[in-house]
């Protein structure tokens, strides 16, 4: 296949092996955004890749709206569709932080929709040589 590879990083707190509903809800439709992206770009001789990090309780701490992020080739998710980072407190191994969610023309989303991620990942690609 080509050498063009589209990026797609995403980070959540994980602590004792768990995470908060919002981001267990954005890591399924994260799986099913990468899964649309893997077919859509293939035929145009780009690979898709996906990482998924963990932070560590003491970085939560220290950032609470690094976790439950998403970059695409390098770039923001909020960057590709022209939206905004926002905070909300959440719940479960957050505790009280105010957590990010992502505001997109006035809609706010805590977990962030597969439609959003592959909306992003394909303007992402289109501007990949």
């Amino acid at each position: 296949m080509g050498d063009k590879i589209l990026k797609i990083k995403w980070q959540r707190l994980v602590y004792k092996g768990k995470t908060c509903p919002r981001c267990s809800l954005t890591e399924k439709e994260i799986d099913n955004a990468f899964s649309v992206l893997r077919q859509s770009c293939a035929p145009l001789g780009i690979q898709v890749r996906l990482e998924k990090t963990k932070l560590s309780l003491l970085r939560f701490k220290k950032r609470p709206s690094e976790s439950n992020r998403i970059w695409i080739n390098n770039r923001p998710l909020e960057n590709w569709l022209k939206a905004n980072a926002g905070k909300s407190q959440c719940c479960d191994v957050c505790g009280p932080a105010e957590c990010r969610i992502l505001d997109v023309k006035g809609k706010k989303y805590e977990a962030i929709p597969a439609e959003l991620i592959v909306q992003a990942g394909l303007l992402a690609a289109t501007k990949m040589k």
